[in-house]
C-alpha cells in the first residue's frame, strides 16, 4: 500500500478512467440529449429512488422578526424516510423575491449544520459555536442573514449527521456510510436526492419567483451547489465556493479524500467509469455558474483545479455561454469563504438573478 492508502496499482486504475460519457468526447453530439443522458447515469449511480413524491408537509414554527427579515424555522419531508429542519428567511416586503438554497459546509463539525450559514434566534449554546464557526470560515458574519438583509429568500436545512439530525462523530462516518450501502442505499446519494428535493420545495414557496432560485455552498456545501444544479432544473444558478477539481488530481497520496470518512458524503460508487466530477457539474449547462477556490487551500491540487475549470470552460464555450461561466482562483486564500469572497458571490447573484 502506498501512503493515503492508495492500492500499489492504483495508477493502471486512474489510467483506465477515461470518462466516456463526458461532453466531447461521448458519441451523443445533441446537447439536450447528451444532458438528459449524463443526468439519468448520475441519478442511476445515486441508488436512491428517482421517484419520490412524498408531500413537502412544511410545518413553520418559531417565527421572529428581524432588521429588515423574517426568520422561521421549518420542517419538511424531503423523502419518505425522514423529516427534515430547517431555517428559512424572508425579507420583509412584497414578493415574490429571489431566492437561495443555502447548503452547510462539512468541517467535521457536526452539532451545527443550517447554523452554520443562518444565525440560530432559538437556541444560545448553538449560537455560540455557529459564531466561533462564521469567525473560522465564513469572515465572521452569517452569510444567509447578510442574503435575507439583500432582499433573498433563504434556505437552508439540515444533512443527515448535522445540527438537529445528529450530531455525527467523524470517525463514525463510514459505518453510517457503509450500512447504507447494506441496506441497498446510500448515503452520498441520499444528500444529492434531498438537495434536488428542497431545490423544488423552494422554488414552490409563494413567496419565491420560482424562475430566480440559485443554489450556494461552501466546501461540502459548494460540492453539493453544482451537483443540485446539475440534477434539479429548479436552480437557476450555482456558485461554488471551494469545491471543484478534477478526480484524478484529486486521488493523489497525502489527499483528503482518501482518508474516507468525509469522503462517502460525496461519494457515488461507479460513477467515475463515465463522468469526471467537472462533467458531472457540464449537465448545469449552460445556465450561470461561478466556481471560487483559494490559491492556498491545501484539499485541492492547483493542477486539479486548472484542468476542472478548463473542461468547464470548454462545455460552456461549446454552448456559446462563455459568459454565463465564471471561474476564479483566489490569491493567497486557503479553505475559507472570506468576505471579500462573498461580496463577489452577492454581487454575481444580483446580476444573473
Amino acid at each position: 500500500m502506498l501512503p493515503g492508502d492508495l492500492p500499489g496499482f492504483h495508477q493502471v486504475l486512474k489510467d483506465e478512467l477515461r470518462f466516456p460519457l463526458a461532453w466531447g468526447t461521448s458519441p451523443i453530439r445533441d446537447f439536450g440529449v447528451w444532458r438528459r443522458t449524463a443526468r439519468a447515469r448520475v441519478e442511476e449511480h445515486l441508488l436512491v429512488d428517482r421517484q419520490d413524491d412524498t408531500p413537502y408537509d412544511p410545518e413553520f414554527t418559531d417565527r421572529r422578526e428581524a432588521d429588515g427579515w423574517t426568520r422561521e424555522r421549518v420542517t419538511v419531508s424531503l423523502t419518505r424516510y425522514a423529516r427534515v429542519p430547517g431555517a428559512l428567511l424572508t425579507p420583509h416586503g412584497t414578493g415574490p423575491f429571489p431566492a437561495v438554497l443555502l447548503l452547510h459546509d462539512h468541517g467535521s463539525r457536526f452539532d451545527i449544520g443550517k447554523e452554520k450559514l443562518i444565525g440560530p434566534w432559538y437556541d444560545d449554546a448553538r449560537l455560540a459555536s455557529a459564531r466561533r464557526w462564521a469567525d473560522r470560515c465564513y469572515g465572521g458574519r452569517f452569510v444567509g442573514d447578510e442574503l435575507a438583509r439583500r432582499g433573498y429568500v433563504v434556505l437552508c436545512l439540515d444533512a443527515l449527521g448535522w445540527g438537529d439530525r445528529g450530531p455525527l462523530a467523524y470517525e463514525r462516518q463510514q459505518a453510517l456510510a457503509g450500512n447504507l450501502y447494506h441496506l441497498g442505499s446510500s448515503l452520498a446519494g441520499l444528500l444529492a436526492r434531498e438537495d434536488a428535493r428542497a431545490a423544488a420545495f423552494l422554488a414552490g414557496l409563494e413567496r419565491v419567483a420560482a424562475a430566480r432560485v440559485a443554489a450556494l455552498g461552501f466546501s461540502l456545501g459548494g460540492y453539493r451547489a453544482w451537483q443540485t444544479a446539475a440534477l434539479s432544473d429548479a436552480v437557476a444558478a450555482a456558485a461554488s465556493v471551494c469545491w471543484m477539481t478534477g478526480l484524478k488530481e484529486l486521488m493523489v497520496p497525502g489527499g483528503n479524500t482518501l482518508r474516507g470518512q468525509s469522503a462517502f458524503h460525496m461519494l457515488h460508487p461507479g460513477l467515475a467509469r463515465h463522468l469526471d466530477l467537472p462533467d458531472v457539474a457540464s449537465i448545469a449547462a449552460p445556465r450561470p455558474m461561478l466556481f471560487l477556490h483559494g490559491e492556498r487551500d491545501p484539499l485541492f491540487t492547483a493542477d486539479g483545479v486548472r484542468a476542472a475549470h478548463a473542461r468547464l470552460r470548454a462545455v460552456w464555450d461549446s454552448r456559446h455561454a462563455g459568459e454565463r461561466l465564471r471561474t476564479r482562483v483566489w490569491p493567497g486564500v486557503g479553505h475559507v469563504f472570506t468576505r471579500p469572497m462573498q461580496e463577489e458571490v452577492f454581487a454575481w447573484l444580483d446580476r444573473v438573478l
